[in-house]
């Protein structure tokens, strides 16, 4: 009898010959009528700390939704639940309309988890680590080497497929944990923190690949502690602070309104920002004092520091820009986002 390839499917006939069956194709369930990722009260305790603090989010299939906050926010622990690998401490929790308790195995073949901190092979090669990853989900050997040479071209490392991971960029490691994310052909993908520690180049290469799986149809939920990332790449956001939702809506919503249409920047050269904080009182709609400049928000940022110019306030430098979502953090919660 003649040797088939590994994976092969064999049929076997009434007259006990054996031939070659066409495998399965791997099929996507039906998609999910409602939100696909549902919380209600959601909570998470780790002894008496609560890291998760009754939580609401509703995400619709296809959707960008982000959670901005601090490090220690409750981000990454609502994205371990939502991951189906932390069980629930209280609340209601269903992605695809499954519970995480009794179908977590069901739930976890349909998502990409892309987390914080690569844990790629370090002695493996590129397409290596997706082969393997592969199998893990039961892909043919023909279906996973397809699947990576598709990915490999997408995270535009085709080039380096034959190379060890140690040497690579911290921005090719973690186009290449994107791609294994993404080997199964999720319906839901999880980034936590995609872009921590990468330079600014390899930030907007890896947000332009996440705004082509946006546009494909997969749905992305995202971490992160940088406002422009939240900006970019979310539909929709929540903002956390200590376990709780403090505000939702889209970028461009929250910023209106929480914040102003413009901010005036201002540094000083003494340590102690109360006198001209003093003598700005008035100008403009609101004054944030930090430890190294003061922050005022304005409509038109170049009328209040000429309003500040003509108070005899003589900062030592003078920015005005369009405000951001860490303003409506810092609105919302006194502190900024990397505090």
């Amino acid at each position: 009898m003649r040797s088939l390839p590994f994976g092969t499917v064999v049929r076997v006939t009434a007259n006990g010959s054996a031939t070659p069956a066409e495998r399965p194709t791997r099929r996507r369930p039906a998609p999910t009528s409602g939100p696909i990722l549902l919380a209600r009260g959601l909570r998470k305790t780790f002894g008496e700390f609560t890291a998760v603090d009754g939580i609401d989010v509703e995400v619709q299939a296809g959707e960008s939704f982000g959670f901005l906050g601090p490090n220690g926010a409750g981000k990454s622990s609502t994205m371990r639940m939502v991951g189906a690998v932390s069980p629930v401490s209280g609340g209601e929790l269903r992605i695809f309309g499954l519970d995480p308790a009794s179908d977590g195995p069901a739930i976890r073949a349909r998502l990409g988890v892309c987390p914080q901190t690569d844990n790629l092979d370090d002695e493996l090669t590129v397409e290596e680590n997706l082969w393997i990853y592969g199998r893990y989900f039961g892909l043919s050997r023909a279906q996973v080497r397809e699947r990576a040479a598709e990915l490999l071209e997408f995270a535009q490392l085709t080039d380096r497929a034959g190379d060890k991971v140690e040497p690579l960029s911290g921005g090719m490691k973690r186009r290449l944990t994107i791609a294994r994310s993404l080997i199964n052909n999720p319906e839901l993908l999880l980034l936590d923190e995609p872009t921590t520690g990468l330079d600014p180049q390899a930030r907007h290469v890896l947000w332009d690949r996440l705004f082509r799986l946006k546009r494909s149809g997969v749905t992305l939920v995202i971490t992160t502690h940088y406002m422009d990332e939240a900006e970019q790449l979310c539909d929709r956001l929540v903002v956390m602070d200590h376990g709780r939702i403090v505000a939702e809506g889209s970028p461009r919503d929250l910023i209106a309104r929480y914040s102003t249409r413009e901010v005036l920047e201002l540094r000083f050269d003494a340590d102690d920002q109360a006198a001209p904080a003093a003598a700005l009182a008035g100008v403009g709609e609101r004054l944030e004092v930090l430890p190294d400049r003061l922050l005022l928000y304005a409509h038109d940022g170049d009328a209040a520091l000429s309003a500040a110019s003509a108070r005899g306030i003589r900062p030592l430098s003078a920015l005005v820009r369009r405000s951001t979502l860490e303003d409506v953090f810092l609105h919302l919660t006194g502190r900024t986002l990397v505090d």
